[in-house]
């Protein structure tokens, strides 16, 4: 199956956001929601560079691997609140900086809470990192979790659309035939 989906399937890109790394994971779906992993792992950026700088190579590595994958929908995370408020604003321009690369390209974007994407992909809200790695691994059919904890966390998130979000029109269309 081409990258961009084909007749048994679409393309599905999971984000897991941060600005010193970003998680991403890609999987294909077919009409019956099976699905398989075609890559996953993490955009790294130093925290001696300047946040700007970051936000910049967040978006432009967003955008290649939407050039390089050609997804139909992109899964992001929302913004986890914890209790560091510095945190949580330096998180939400990350995610901006990755929905803006998105809406750019023009691929929808399905934001999920952390709590819905580890119901979709274990069955309780409540799953340990471990937890859900272990279960993507059982969705996937791998050989082992995948790693880093990130690149897990982002296939989650694709997973969880994958499981539960809506087909759109370009990839029904391409799940139709038989």
């Amino acid at each position: 199956m081409s990258a961009g989906g084909g007749e048994d399937g679409g393309v599905l890109l999971g984000i897991d956001p941060g600005t010193a790394v970003m998680g991403f994971g890609v999987v294909t779906v077919d009409r019956r929601r099976r699905t398989e992993l075609v890559a996953c792992g993490v955009v790294r950026t130093s925290p001696k560079t300047p946040l700007v700088a970051r936000l910049l190579e967040i978006h432009d590595a967003v955008a290649e691997l939407i050039s390089e994958f050609a997804p139909a929908v992109m899964s992001v995370e929302s913004a986890f609140y914890g209790k560091n408020v510095r945190s949580a604003l330096t998180l939400g321009q990350a995610r901006g900086a990755i929905i803006v690369a998105a809406a750019r390209c023009g691929v929808a974007v399905s934001e999920y809470a952390p709590r819905e994407i580890k119901k979709a992909v274990v069955g309780t809200g409540a799953a340990t990192k471990d937890q859900v790695a272990y279960m993507v691994r059982r969705h996937l059919r791998l050989r082992t979790n995948p790693e880093p904890a990130d690149a897990a966390d982002a296939v989650a998130a694709a997973l969880c659309h994958a499981l539960t979000g809506d087909i759109p029109a370009r990839q029904a269309s391409a799940m139709a035939a038989p």
